[in-house]
């Protein structure tokens, strides 16, 4: 036992001096080395990288930055590399001295570049473009460019994000995005405190540093759709980073020190404004993009989603046709929303059935020098001679795949040729047999894939969306009406039908899942249609003895808002007077007890579903005119616009007119 004791002490006794002496022999050599300059401290080393960034910033570093810097250099100099202060006061320095500070970029000051750049990237956004040049403009008689908060609200799929990467290019401008989506915590704004572990400063920070310059274009996206957690509300902490007066003096919580943001262009998108919180909003400057229309849809589908789609597919131009006729009809049956992501996904759904197709056919894009395989100069075998007709084969015109008499429509021939897969043979027979697959393989036709309207189901599926437009002419009790929805606008009809007759039994039923405030319109209706069918019409005591039944289609979508109250009076009066309304007539306007008309929202939106509905003559309330004076000419092209104060003048426009005519 005693003999082990001692045997173990001697082994740890060795094994210790033995770590002690590697250890003092280490220190020793890092001596020497640092005595003959070869190599210095960790800490020395530091503090020389941190010098060397902040030398070049020196002139346009502000003085309180360079005085922090150098007390947490004098600092890092008194502290241990192994604790854990000097990990942090190291880290802490590292973002100091790598901002930015007063560095700009050269910002671009000619309107006629930036329209062209804003131009070649999105098709119409005409409001956002002029703001953006009104930029450019002022910055050039001012010489110098300050900071904004521009607002892009609209819905999914308008470009609002897309717009801001041009507008960046266009103001030559770093680009920086970061979503706010959900975001609960406050830190991701402001930072965390150097006290935690694992400190960092907030977005704001991080995106200086990426990109290098103090005046970028920082996108923040998804605005509208901030959440809220138990560290705190992000919505207010964003009111300093988006308010011009606080944001030149702004205040990260791990940096702790000013930060200049006002040459910084804040741009946000939101898809409604509704649930930014108005300290917030009034923040912003907003600018509403209500979406396209389907001639811009058309623009944007053959010169910027159609172009990209074929590239990125590997299709060439030659190869494949979309109709205009089945883009229209894409745009119209499938894809109705305010945005063009959906119909994106379309056009790539039908180019990657169209790359199918044509690999089915055997056609290859990819360069002749890759297709040719060399081989040895050897004694043609067997093997060969095989191989030589299983190329033949493969370039046989004659040797159909049996799946391509199965493929949609396959029209209009073209005449090319394809990369030829060939064996080089020294043999005569080799080569002659490769001369004839070239000469099929060149009378080969490979056909072009022709997409128009009648095979666009092919490709597509069934249509998504149906005509909205049930009624040619409209029947008695039946009114046309105009609405927004979150795709855009839509139109709907107000249907009124009489359910029993009886003394005294006027009343009032309401279907098609509507809401609160649209049950109270209907309620409004109805005691104004009585009213005004008593001065039309005194004898006529058809709401008085009839039970009538409101239903707005389709049964299966809430509908609210209050809209809707003329087109239901419109609808009520003529199911009471058994007259129809006018012919290609839609209205829309709050109406009040007294019968005034209040103006509503979504001009653009309700223009464009008027048009999409092949109608006419639009009535709008007279408050509304200015909204749609302001719209572009191709949305008001081909409308008759009435703008009306008072319910009594669309009485007038709706039955009057329709007498007259019939």
């Amino acid at each position: 036992k005693l003999q082990l004791q001692q045997a173990i002490a001697k082994a740890i006794e060795e094994k210790i001096s033995g770590d002690q002496r590697r250890y003092l022999l280490n220190e020793q050599l890092k001596a020497i080395k640092k005595e003959l300059g070869l190599e210095t401290d960790d800490k020395t080393a530091l503090s020389e990288k941190f010098r060397e960034r902040i030398e070049a910033k020196k002139d346009k570093c502000p003085p309180h930055v360079l005085q922090v810097i150098e007390e947490e250099l004098t600092k890092l100099q008194l502290l241990e590399a192994s604790s854990s202060e000097f990990n942090v006061t190291r880290n802490y320095l590292d973002w100091l001295t790598v901002l930015p500070w007063g560095n700009y970029s050269n910002e671009n000051f000619d309107v006629h570049h930036a329209q062209q750049i804003l131009d070649e990237d999105h098709y119409g956004l005409s409001d956002v473009k002029e703001r953006i040049l009104e930029f450019i403009a002022v910055g050039k008689l001012r010489g110098t460019s300050q900071g904004k908060i521009i607002c892009l609200s609209g819905p999914p799929g308008v470009g609002k994000t897309s717009i801001g990467r041009s507008i960046a290019r266009a103001l030559n401008r770093q680009f920086y995005r970061f979503s706010v989506g959900g975001l609960a915590d406050v830190a991701e704004i402001k930072g965390h405190r150097r006290t935690y572990v694992g400190a960092m400063p907030g977005k704001m920070v991080q995106c200086l540093k990426s990109v290098g310059t103090a005046n970028p274009l920082v996108l923040i996206d998804e605005i509208d759709k901030l959440g809220r957690g138990h560290s705190g509300d992000p919505a207010s902490a964003l009111l300093e980073l988006l308010d011009p007066e606080q944001n030149i003096n702004f205040l990260d919580h791990y940096l702790d020190v000013p930060i200049d943001l006002s040459k910084v262009l804040f741009v946000c998108t939101a898809n409604v404004i509704d649930t930014i919180p108005n300290p917030l909003l009034d923040r912003m400057e907003i600018i509403s993009i209500a979406g396209y229309i389907t001639d811009e849809k058309m623009h944007i589908a053959r010169d910027y989603l159609e172009k990209n789609t074929r590239e990125a597919c590997g299709i060439k131009p030659e190869q494949v046709e979309v109709t205009d006729a089945a883009l229209l009809a894409l745009i119209e049956n499938y894809c109705r929303e305010a945005g063009v992501r959906n119909l994106q996904k379309q056009i790539e759904k039908i180019y990657r059935k169209i790359a199918l197709q044509l690999v089915r056919q055997g056609v290859s894009n990819e360069p002749a020098l890759e297709a040719v395989i060399v081989t040895p100069s050897v004694e043609p075998t067997d093997g060969g001679s095989a191989t030589i007709v299983k190329d033949e084969k493969l370039n046989d015109p004659a040797v159909k795949d049996p799946e391509e008499a199965k493929e949609p429509s396959l029209k209009e021939t073209l005449v090319t040729e394809p990369a030829l897969s060939t064996d080089t043979l020294s043999t005569p027979e080799g080569n002659k047999d490769t001369d004839g697959v070239k000469e099929e393989a060149a009378d080969k036709a490979v056909k072009k894939v022709l997409i128009d309207s009648s095979n666009l189901d092919d490709f597509v599926g069934k249509p998504v969306f149906h005509a909205e437009r049930i009624y040619e002419q409209t029947p008695v009790g039946v009114v046309m009406g105009l609405a927004w929805t979150s795709m855009g606008g839509s139109t709907l009809y107000i249907e009124t039908t009489k359910v029993e007759e009886g003394e005294g039994k006027g009343a009032l039923v309401m279907t098609g899942q509507l809401g609160d405030v649209m049950k109270e319109s209907a309620q409004i209706a109805h005691t104004v249609s009585r009213a005004i069918l008593r001065d039309k019409e005194p004898d006529n005591k058809f709401f008085a003895d009839s039970k009538l039944h409101l239903h707005v289609p389709a049964g299966a979508t809430p509908k609210d808002g209050p809209s809707a109250g003329c087109t239901m009076i419109t609808s009520m009066l003529s199911l009471a007077m058994g007259k129809p309304a006018r012919k290609d007539l839609a209205m829309t306007g709050e109406v009040t007890l007294t019968g005034r008309i209040l103006p509503i929202g979504g001009v653009k939106e309700k223009a464009i579903a008027a048009r999409r509905s092949s109608i006419k003559t639009i009535i709008f309330p007279a408050a509304n005119k200015r909204d749609f004076d302001e719209l572009a000419d191709n949305v008001k092209e081909g409308l008759e616009v009435h703008f009306v104060d008072t319910y009594s003048e669309i009485y007038k426009l709706a039955f009057q007119n329709e007498t007259e005519t019939s």
